[in-house]
């Protein structure tokens, strides 16, 4: 199980990086057309670093929906590996099945 603190650390950087998603889509278009007028994609260059870093979508962990465990993530299901197969096991994931040849 991961700390609480870990698991709620990862709920509020997914809110801040929903809450300036918009803000963020725009500045990046105007310092991506940076050609047309520089001054004013330098100026949106610097208010992106001024965003907290958490805003920053690329500062999320995918975790596990059940424990929170941070590594061994599969993306499909939304379990880490041990969880997956326990519940494969248990026959708890439709469409699943222990593999025999």
């Amino acid at each position: 199980m991961a700390k609480e603190s870990m698991k709620a650390r990862e709920v509020k950087r997914a809110k801040m990086a929903a809450k300036y998603a918009n803000k963020r889509a725009a500045l990046k278009e105007i310092v991506r057309k940076g050609n047309e007028d520089p001054i004013a994609a330098y100026e949106a260059a610097q208010k992106l670093q001024d965003l907290p870093y958490n805003a920053n979508p690329i500062r999320q962990h995918n975790r596990c929906k059940l424990t929170g465990r941070p590594k061994g993530y599969m993306r499909l299901f939304g379990l880490s590996r041990i969880q997956f197969r326990e519940m494969a096991s248990q026959g708890l994931i439709p469409g699943v099945r222990k593999a025999s040849w």
